[in-house]
């Protein structure tokens, strides 16, 4: 009788002692999910902006994980093809949106710019790269987009499991609730993207050193502390990435290079104006422009698109107009002279080595270092690191493993 009680206590105390371990062997089988990957667009913000003293949360953030000096922008410096840069890894040669407003001898009669919705939600124009969300798509993670360049479209047949078109007025108080409210979900985005505009529309309007400029990143500054405080009151440890898309000059009407005053009469239409100018040539007239474009000019430097310098690796892709002309930064190239109801204080497009056009990084969260400074690097090493947070792999592209070997843990 003793031996029986003996082995039957001892059978009890091996069933309870895999009770007790048996939560524990559960949790470790079950399978982990990866925190939720945040991408956040300060349009316009430049380098220097967060050595103002207007952006205690950015810098809180820059505090506990990593920020770099600089991020070099992609040639042309400007919104579109920065954006669709930074979630492809590819630079706007290779991407397709080789500037804000462009044309394509493929898509005949219709001419891309930010103003045209048709256009903007057109896949054509999208489709030479993937950009990262198609990819999580593809692998099966869920995504969620807030007005990033390019999720409007059915990029190769995919578009975001949940998108919004975008809306200039839209509040960035009510942008960052609705990132909150995608956190709340049952079925979590893994990757999520927010864009806020209003310090590039400010720093166009009034200038990248006017009061509203910097009253306008203060209030950017505010929505970025109301979103980490959003996720930590929902005990979520989410990977945020902050960047920009491109610094901003200044820029006055009195510096301005005026093509109709530079150029023959009837010997061109533009394309596009601004720090940057795309050219065509009227029927019969390519060796007029050539040679008067190829005059030199004291705040402007032309090239035909295949003679573009090798640094700024643009001019192969057929959108590219014939002729590419590059201002010297602060200066503006227009077809005619400035609207007076128009004018404005900033202006990018420049060449990205311009210090005025450097971009911002900011990451924190589990998976970075905490306390590291990069120096500056190229916008398309950022997709390597995107891909890395999300555990997808990589499509080809421009972007270098570097970054991310640095910055993650």
């Amino acid at each position: 009788m003793t031996m029986i009680r003996t082995t039957t206590m001892i059978a009890l105390l091996l069933l309870a002692g895999c009770a007790a371990r048996a939560p524990r062997l559960a949790d470790v089988a079950a399978p982990t999910q990866r925190p939720p990957v945040i991408l956040i667009s300060v349009d316009g913000l430049r380098a220097d902006y967060l050595t103002r003293g207007v952006t205690p949360n950015i810098s809180a953030l820059a505090a506990s994980g990593v920020r770099a000096t600089a991020m070099r922008p992609s040639f042309p410096s400007l919104t579109f093809p920065n954006h669709y840069t930074l979630v492809t890894g590819m630079r706007p040669d290779n991407h397709g949106i080789v500037n804000n407003t462009m044309e394509d001898p493929r898509i005949p009669g219709v001419r891309f710019s930010l103003s045209n919705r048709a256009a903007v939600e057109d896949p054509r124009w999208w489709n030479e790269a993937e950009p990262i969300w198609v990819t999580a798509e593809k692998a099966g993670l869920k995504t969620a987009t807030m007005f990033w360049p390019g999720s409007e479209a059915a990029i190769h047949g995919v578009r975001p499991t949940q998108w919004l078109p975008f809306d200039g007025k839209l509040p960035n108080s009510d942008r960052v609730a609705q990132i909150l409210a995608w956190v709340d979900q049952p079925a979590r985005p893994a990757f999520m993207t927010l864009y806020l505009d209003t310090v590039d529309h400010d720093g166009h309007e009034f200038g990248p050193d006017a009061p509203e400029t910097v009253k306008a990143l203060a209030e950017v500054d505010a929505q970025i502390g109301a979103l980490v405080a959003g996720l930590k009151a929902r005990s979520v440890a989410a990977n945020i990435v902050l960047v920009s898309d491109h610094g901003m000059a200044s820029v006055a009407p009195e510096r301005v290079v005026r093509l109709d005053l530079t150029v023959p009469a009837g010997s061109f239409r533009t394309v596009s104006t601004g720090a940057v100018a795309g050219l065509e040539p009227m029927p019969g007239q390519g060796a007029v422009l050539a040679s008067a474009l190829k005059r030199p000019h004291p705040h402007m430097t032309c090239w035909p698109r295949g003679a573009i310098p090798a640094r700024l690796h643009y001019g192969h892709n057929p959108r590219v107009p014939s002729f590419v002309c590059l201002a010297q930064p602060g200066w503006m190239i227009l077809d005619r002279g400035p609207s007076e109801d128009k004018a404005l204080g900033g202006m990018h497009g420049y060449d990205p080595a311009a210090p005025e056009m450097a971009a911002s990084f900011v990451a924190a969260g589990p998976a970075f270092r905490p306390g590291t400074v990069v120096a500056p690097f190229d916008n398309v090493d950022v997709y390597p690191v995107l891909t890395r947070l999300l555990g997808i792999t990589p499509l080809p592209s421009d972007g270098k493993d570097r970054l991310a070997q640095a910055i993650l843990r």
